[in-house]
């Protein structure tokens, strides 16, 4: 059964004949399990000894519990209770390592914390049969509003003049300043976090977008052109910002390079929001230091946390925001939200929300 071939009526007669496991078409993403559960047994858990397991509060606990007959949510203290309640669980909240796959028997879908899945898939988990959902979206609106932040203090001088000026209490009023009402902005990537970012600098900065995306996808009203991902050299020339919101994926990975940061005006600037792994760092790097281009926006870097002697620090007309974008108080109002109602259909035999290609990456 190929991704062209599969009609609507196709995946719901596969969905009944095919009881406790769950049905995927890679074109639409979707996973149901039908029937649904009888019950629902979550573990949070995390494949890395640095990162702690998800938490959550006790209203967030009965939220997500309160979305079947019988959900229960179990939040381990120790490795050694982590491994007492894999087997028994159908749900993990977090990642897992094939170590903790293979002791999850029962385990049936993986939702993820984090949008990016290059540090959680692994061959194991892939084959398996193992849905896996992810963030997708849930951090867009903090980052858009990070992308426009930091161009906004690129081409108003923010960092370059006024801050140093502050520090130092001088007063000397800078007038080799840009506007970005009416530019055209280039975005790698039309995801969560490529779309709200578009949005924003089209309503409100009269932007025009041009975009590419690997994903077959309508163009949203607020894009003038939407292309497949072998057009972005052909789009890097015409943009006064470049925007990397892609996945990180061995396609993707470098594609930000010396060849790229040529080719973009001198007076145009780049924002990387997705991942280090996308920017060659010393094209990026010597690109600044040598007018290649006027400026850049990094949230990711390659290395986190960023060591003292890195070349960045060094670099004119450079933002870090230390792979930080992404935080605010209504983030957690959406993590929360979407784990509920991923919990909701899970039980209900709905179809989950954010499935991710496991062969894809994203």
């Amino acid at each position: 059964m190929n991704d062209n071939s599969v009609s609507r009526r196709l995946f719901l007669s596969a969905a009944a004949a095919a009881p406790a496991v769950p049905v995927l078409i890679a074109s639409d993403r979707i996973a149901v399990f039908d029937p649904p559960p009888a019950r629902v047994r979550i573990v949070t858990a995390t494949a890395s000894s640095v990162v702690p397991p998800p938490s959550y509060t006790p209203a967030e606990i009965q939220q997500i519990e309160s979305q079947g007959k019988d959900v229960k949510i179990a939040i381990p203290a120790s490795r050694d209770e982590l491994n007492q309640l894999l087997p028994e669980a159908d749900v993990v909240f977090g990642a897992v390592n094939a170590e903790m796959l293979a002791r999850a028997k029962n385990l049936r879908w993986m939702q993820a914390t984090e949008a990016g899945m290059e540090k959680l898939l692994f061959p194991d988990l892939i084959k398996s049969s193992v849905v896996v959902t992810n963030m997708a979206r849930m951090f867009a609106p903090a980052i858009s509003e990070t992308a426009i932040g930091m161009l906004l203090s690129l081409t108003r001088g923010l960092n370059k003049y006024y801050v140093p000026q502050f520090e130092k209490r001088t007063w000397h009023p800078e007038r080799n300043l840009v506007e970005v009402d009416g530019i055209t902005m280039g975005i790698a990537g039309m995801g969560g976090i490529g779309q709200a970012t578009a949005m924003r600098a089209h309503y409100g900065f009269n932007m025009r977008i041009l975009a590419t995306d690997a994903k077959p996808m309508a163009k949203p009203i607020f894009v003038d052109t939407l292309r497949e991902p072998a057009w972005l050299m052909e789009m890097v020339p015409q943009v006064d910002v470049l925007v990397s919101a892609a996945p990180c994926t061995k396609e993707t990975e470098g594609i930000f390079n010396e060849k790229v940061f040529r080719a973009m005006k001198k007076t145009a600037y780049f924002i990387n929001l997705s991942r280090g792994a996308l920017v060659e760092e010393r094209a990026l790097v010597q690109a600044l230091k040598e007018g290649w281009i006027a400026g850049a926006g990094l949230d990711p870097t390659r290395d986190e946390p960023l060591p003292s002697t890195h070349p960045y620090w060094d670099c004119p007309n450079l933002i870090l925001t230390c792979h930080s974008a992404g935080y605010s108080p209504q983030r957690q109002i959406r993590l929360v939200g979407l784990l509920a109602d991923n919990v909701r259909r899970y039980s209900s035999g709905l179809p989950l929300m954010n499935v991710v290609d496991k062969q894809r990456g994203y």
